[in-house]
């Protein structure tokens, strides 16, 4: 499951999260992260993990490099790179100078997924 657990080090790690932290915010016990590298974790545990970061089990397990749930209105593929578009309009975007608030990024979130879905781009 080497591969499981360089996935969730990479996610950890776009969030600014060490595995440490991931752990904590899981409610697992100290060092159940590394364990992952050598023995294969049950099914809830996958789905824990899955659904903190956002991504399939699919995604976890190296079944696909689309991290995407399917389903998700969050992410699209774009010139074949999967982009998150929550992530997207809430660090690239600006209103008036003005950072987006939560609602404004579901909207944008939501038009842009509109539109990647018209061009068969999700």
């Amino acid at each position: 499951m080497f591969e499981t657990f360089e996935k969730i080090k990479e996610l950890a790690k776009k969030r600014g999260k060490a595995l440490g932290q991931v752990e904590e915010d899981l409610g697992y016990g100290r060092n159940t992260l590394y364990k992952i590298k050598n023995s294969t974790p049950n099914a809830e545990r996958i789905a824990e993990i899955a659904n903190y970061f956002n991504v399939s089990t699919d995604y976890l397990l190296g079944r696909t490099d689309n991290p995407a749930i399917a389903g998700s209105d969050e992410f699209a593929q774009v010139n074949g790179q999967i982009i998150d578009l929550r992530k997207a309009a809430a660090n690239t975007m600006l209103f008036d100078g003005k950072p987006l608030n939560e609602d404004d990024i579901d909207f944008i979130t939501s038009v842009l997924s509109a539109h990647f879905k018209s061009k068969g781009e999700r």
